[in-house]
């Protein structure tokens, strides 16, 4: 679900509100209600879901690796190791492809904060909440300095827009600060074992998604009202404060969708259908399917191809993205039927761990001696 809505939050591409998010797109009643719903509900809220995600994995391969009888510094290293694959990955994803990538963060804070699977939940929450507070005056002063500007990275030729992708690389450091907050708690969750045992967290699960939702919503206000065209700040100081409480509240949402997911997925247990069974397959090859989404924009948005930046309503460029996503959903549970891994994650692991051992051939028997 998560996959779901990175697409929808990718739609901005197609509609003329482009990048900022406070620019509004106009077009039908409808268009203006989509993407009102979007800002609110959707932009700067699905980022957090997938660094709470990620946190809470590195601590399930910490476990996996550091169990009885393992080595928690051999853990660090191979965390370490991942994450430097992982931001060659995303280098090659964002040059190549899309320049909005988040696996480059995530590989970046591996590298930087691999150590943080063995903090105290103090510690993590602590760090979590200065790294929250640097990220939003960061993020603020970034849009600021782009001037809030709505294009895209595109120029006349192929060539030209990976130039223009790549020129974003030098900024991956304050992409892995954006995304530490929600992967410390994801780290703090992940060492709980919340989602792994939601029965036992249900009040806790509750009382996220019912005010995690609010405060997610409320503080997007100030942005989605202007992305509607019904309310304009009357400074630069109250649309500085509005991007600010817009980003700061983001996580809210990110921890609300985390709580939600876990609490149907209670309810499901194990009457999975078709449709649950594609979902698991899509969530267990994530990267893969995560990539896979970018042809889609690099074919519809460049200049050289379709064309489409900022030519779509706010609606139908939803559309668009929530069929991408259906279609990754169907091909995933394909896979998930043969039992293959996702050639990203089958990769990744390969470049981690290296080639798989071959067991030891049994001796052959051994020749008596001769009568």
């Amino acid at each position: 679900m998560m996959l779901l809505l990175i697409a929808l939050a990718h739609s901005r591409m197609l509609h003329a509100g482009g990048n900022a998010f406070t620019e509004p797109a106009g077009g039908t009643a409808l268009d203006v209600a989509v993407q009102w719903l979007l800002t609110s509900f959707v932009d700067a809220r699905s980022a957090p879901l997938f660094g709470l995600l990620f946190g809470y994995g590195l601590v399930q391969m910490t476990r996996r690796r550091s169990g009885p009888g393992g080595d928690p510094a051999a853990a660090r290293r191979l965390i370490r190791r991942r994450g430097a694959w992982l931001v060659v990955f995303g280098a090659a994803h964002v040059v190549l492809l899309y320049g909005g990538d988040v696996i480059g963060a995530y590989g970046m804070f591996s590298l930087l904060l691999a150590g943080a699977v063995a903090w105290s939940g103090r510690r993590l929450w602590t760090i979590a909440a200065v790294t929250l507070a640097v990220g939003v005056v960061l993020s603020v002063l970034l849009q600021i300095a782009a001037g809030m500007g709505s294009s895209l990275a595109v120029g006349p030729t192929l060539l030209d827009s990976a130039l223009l992708r790549a020129m974003a690389l030098p900024l991956l450091p304050v992409a892995a600060l954006s995304v530490a907050p929600s992967a410390l708690i994801g780290i703090w969750a992940g060492q709980a074992r919340i989602l792994e045992q939601p029965d036992l967290y249900r009040p806790l699960l509750r009382r996220v998604v019912l005010i995690g939702f609010p405060v997610s919503v409320l503080g997007a206000q100030p942005v989605a009202l202007q992305a509607a065209g019904v309310w304009t700040p009357g400074t630069a100081g109250a649309d500085a404060l509005a991007g600010a409480v817009f980003s700061a509240t983001g996580i809210a949402g990110g921890l609300a969708f985390a709580a939600a997911i876990a609490l149907v997925a209670t309810r499901i247990g194990d009457r999975r259908g078709p449709v649950t069974n594609a979902l698991v397959a899509c969530g267990r090859r994530s990267m893969t399917f995560y990539i896979a989404q970018s042809p889609v924009w690099l074919v519809a948005t460049e200049p050289s191809l379709l064309n489409l930046g900022g030519q779509l309503g706010a609606a139908a460029a939803a559309g668009v993205s929530a069929a991408t996503w259906a279609v990754t959903v169907v091909i995933a549970g394909l896979l998930g039927r043969t039992g293959r891994r996702g050639p990203a994650e089958a990769l990744l692991r390969r470049l981690t761990y290296g080639p798989p051992k071959r067991p030891l051939e049994p001796a052959g028997p051994q020749a008596g001696p001769r009568a």
